[in-house]
């Protein structure tokens, strides 16, 4: 499942990462690093997703 998920987040890190944690801070964070950067998007969003 996780496999899904970091395919996802390299596709919409936000979507990655909501369906990780939900809307929770690290949502947040992630649309406002993709939107000042694909790339730091993803980054964060396959952090996320490895993390937990």
């Amino acid at each position: 499942m996780d496999l899904l998920r970091i395919l996802i987040a390299i596709l919409l890190p936000p979507l990655g990462v909501f369906l990780q944690v939900g809307l929770g801070k690290h949502f947040w964070i992630n649309i406002l690093l993709t939107i000042l950067g694909y790339i730091p998007g993803i980054v964060h969003a396959v952090w996320v997703i490895a993390k937990k």
